[in-house]
């Protein structure tokens, strides 16, 4: 699909939001989807969700699909609706997993890498620190 690989080369989304409390950046699912409008052109871009329960566990599952006008592709991301979480009543809590499902779910559809390389040099002299930390136990 053209559109989709353009997008692909294209889009660029930065984590320009910060969690102080777990200290990390991060992006929101209204970040990509306000880098990828200016690319769609003629296509379209659907977000839509559904539940899906398993071993007892509620989960929101979330498809992005691009369409063309010739093709579509879609990716699903999902989810957990946690069974409570502070200061969140039932609908904010699986308004907060729906959000975070359809990020994924774009992050897969746009290849958007959200997390660091497991084989990165960064990633390995971390385990390697760890491991140093676990065999002095």
């Amino acid at each position: 699909m053209e559109l989709l690989n353009k997008i692909q080369q294209q889009l660029s989304v930065p984590k320009n939001r910060r969690n102080s409390f777990g200290n990390y950046n991060y992006r929101s699912c209204e970040d990509i989807l306000n880098a990828v409008k200016p690319l769609l052109g003629d296509g379209e871009l659907t977000l839509s969700d559904h539940l899906k329960e398993c071993g007892g566990r509620v989960f929101v599952v979330a498809t992005a699909t691009l369409v063309d006008g010739e093709d579509e592709t879609s990716v699903e991301g999902c989810a957990e609706v946690a069974v409570s979480r502070k200061g969140m009543d039932a609908s904010q809590i699986t308004g907060c997993a729906s959000s975070y499902a359809r990020k994924y779910a774009l992050n897969g559809l746009f290849c958007i890498d959200d997390v660091k390389d497991a084989d990165s040099d960064e990633h390995n002299d971390k385990y390697e620190d760890l491991k140093g930390e676990t065999e002095q136990w």
